[in-house]
């Protein structure tokens, strides 16, 4: 986990109700979605990102490699969702971008809390599963901050399928 890596550029989550970010490269793919006040905010998120794997080619995926890489965006993403409805007073937001090797989750929220993996992880125990989850199936996650602002974007990286 890397929640002190300083953020790079188009980092800091999404520009209110922008469907594309200025300063991301050319082959950069960006969705967002408005997560504030919706009623069924998991299956929702969950929806619209296999939507925008849809698009961006990944589903219907012809090898059983490529429907698990589907599969685990779609598992961390609510998981990510859930974390906001349980520990954040709810997401505000969720942006999904793909540079075609990278796709990246990011979800607002307006909770003051630090997301962390329950340490020790135990697996027969119910519930504080989450970001153990995020942290096995991604290859980096971490949190950003706006001083100044309330809440935070969680935000979480997985490789994308092999082509």
């Amino acid at each position: 986990m890397s929640t002190t890596r300083q953020p790079q550029p188009g980092d800091l989550g999404p520009e209110p109700d922008a469907a594309e970010v200025p300063s991301a490269p050319s082959d950069t793919r960006v969705r967002t979605l408005a997560l504030s006040g919706a009623s069924g905010v998991v299956p929702l998120a969950r929806d619209f990102t296999r939507q925008a794997l849809h698009d961006w080619g990944w589903l219907p995926a012809s090898a059983a490699d490529r429907r698990a890489a589907a599969e685990d965006v779609l598992l961390v993403v609510s998981e990510l969702v859930t974390n906001a409805c349980l520990h954040a007073d709810g997401p505000e937001g969720l942006r999904v971008s793909s540079t075609g090797k990278v796709l990246r989750l990011e979800v607002t929220d307006r909770g003051a809390g630090q997301p962390a993996p329950r340490t020790p992880h135990r697996a027969g125990r119910p519930g504080g599963h989450g970001m153990f989850i995020v942290q096995r199936l991604c290859l980096d996650w971490g949190v950003i901050r706006t001083p100044g602002a309330t809440g935070k974007t969680v935000w979480a990286e997985l490789a994308a399928p092999p082509t």
